[in-house]
């Protein structure tokens, strides 16, 4: 389901003011390539997710310039008659090809390129590094979070941690990582995920006991339900859930522990459990936890994991660190050229992009061939003479036409399946969760036509 509206003034200042630039110098109209890729990996991690791109199919169509943003920007004095005039009537018409959503990725690879006009490209940077950047970094956490839990189901529980709007794209984010189900009902609402949630501490202080909470809560929510028990004492905690689901009939679902010695309690309750009978009762747990709890957990009698905080920012890393960079674009000829930022701490690799992923002989992932080209064509024969799998697809034909099966119902579950596979493609190393260098490396080839530079590199 849909949920951007009014995306165009999501944008950055400088998008408008290049703009305006850009019409004076006559260079607006110049078709150009547009890339979207990160020069690094943010620490301790081995693989990027993509994750964002149903989302930012749904911006790029209703990014649209209303009657009152036009005259926001002309009251502002922000760009000149114009480039209003050029705003008013805006819609991308151009081309975006990308790694399908829940791919893997690493640096350098070219995981969204946008081709058309500078004025229909540049003005889409903001919109969409903001979109990628957030969910593929809550996916990557999620990602790493459910690679710890060794098949026990990860439930996203952290709308309280974070933006009202970012709550529901980091839910939808989290399934693309392999997470079961989100606490968000507007995320359920709009993205089919499955919703989950009980009842908080609250609900039981404000009961005159915890024998009446639990009644009444299995009154409403029936013998299945997931009772807190760590408001009081965990022990007599457990009794009185398991009392409380046996008096009305049934056998309890589950009890969830949110505090002290997580590994220590699983296994006290564990054995409480059994020792009373409710041998069917699962142990769900929360309490701040990352990856690295959620690991420490895999040894204890835990069913599943409630994750808030540490998966909806990312688990210490906010961003993919990915930025949007022209690397090709229309020449005084009519040629396209390549082009490349050469600093020194941000250099980029020039040229349109192709990208395929090489396999060894037990069809793990060996590396991430990248070609730039001056056409597609060209660029794929490269990979295809490499026995190279291709990564992107495409996500906006030529004049603007969305690629809907990339967002429509059953876009996110398939994602979610792509990620699991693209993930189990990789060598082992890249499961792990401590430091290390990128799980494989990327191989750059430059097949541009003049092109005097070594022809292939390394990142």
């Amino acid at each position: 389901m849909r949920t951007t509206a009014g995306t165009a003034l999501l944008t950055d200042m400088y998008e408008l003011t290049m703009i305006e630039g850009a019409l004076r110098s006559g260079t607006a109209s110049r078709q150009s390539v547009f890339e979207v890729f990160t020069r690094r990996l943010p620490a301790r991690r081995r693989y990027g997710v993509v994750a964002g791109t149903a989302r930012v199919l749904d911006a790029v169509e209703d990014f649209r310039f209303s009657g009152a943003e036009i005259d926001y920007l002309a009251g502002a004095g922000i760009v000149g008659d114009e480039t209003l005039d050029l705003l008013r009537d805006y819609r991308f018409r151009g081309s975006i090809m990308g790694y399908a959503e829940g791919e893997c990725f690493f640096p350098g690879s070219p995981i969204m390129t946008v081709r058309g006009t500078f004025a229909d490209a540049v003005v889409l940077e903001t919109v969409i590094l903001a979109i990628l950047n957030h969910d593929s970094a809550v996916a990557a956490a999620a990602s790493r979070m459910t690679t710890a839990a060794h098949g026990r189901p990860c439930l996203e529980m952290g709308a309280r941690r974070t933006h009202e709007a970012s709550a529901v794209a980091a839910a939808r984010a989290a399934v693309v990582g392999g997470f079961s189900g989100t606490s968000v009902l507007e995320a359920g609402r709009s993205y089919g995920i499955r919703t989950i949630g009980t009842a908080a501490h609250s609900f039981t202080l404000v009961h005159d006991d915890e024998e009446a909470a639990f009644a009444a809560q299995v009154a409403a929510l029936g013998p299945g339900t997931t009772l807190l028990v760590d408001t009081y004492d965990v022990t007599r905690g457990v009794e009185r859930a398991v009392a409380a689901a046996r008096e009305a009939g049934g056998e309890l679902g589950a009890v969830r522990l949110d505090s002290g010695d997580l590994v220590a309690q699983a296994f006290t309750v564990r054995e409480q459990l059994d020792s009373l009978g409710a041998t069917s009762t699962k142990i769900t747990v929360t309490s701040d936890l990352d990856e690295y709890a959620i690991a420490a957990l895999n040894a204890a009698p835990v069913d599943s994991y409630g994750v808030g905080t540490k998966l909806v920012t990312g688990s210490g890393h906010p961003t993919a660190e990915l930025v949007y960079k022209l690397v090709s674009r229309e020449g005084a000829d009519g040629a396209m050229e390549e082009v490349a930022k050469s600093s020194v701490s941000k250099a980029s690799l020039g040229g349109l992009k192709v990208a395929g992923r090489v396999r060894d002989r037990s069809s793990r992932a060996a590396e991430e061939l990248v070609v730039s080209c001056a056409t597609l064509g060209s660029g794929r024969a490269e990979l295809e003479r490499a026995g190279a799998r291709p990564m992107q697809v495409e996500l906006v034909r030529d004049g603007g036409e969305i690629v809907d099966e990339h967002r429509d119902d059953g876009a996110l579950e398939r994602a979610k399946e792509r990620h699991l596979a693209s993930r189990n493609e990789l060598p082992y190393a890249a499961w792990r969760l401590s430091e290390g260098d990128p799980a494989i490396p990327t191989r750059h080839v430059d097949i541009y036509p003049g092109d005097d530079e070594d022809p292939a590199a390394t990142i």
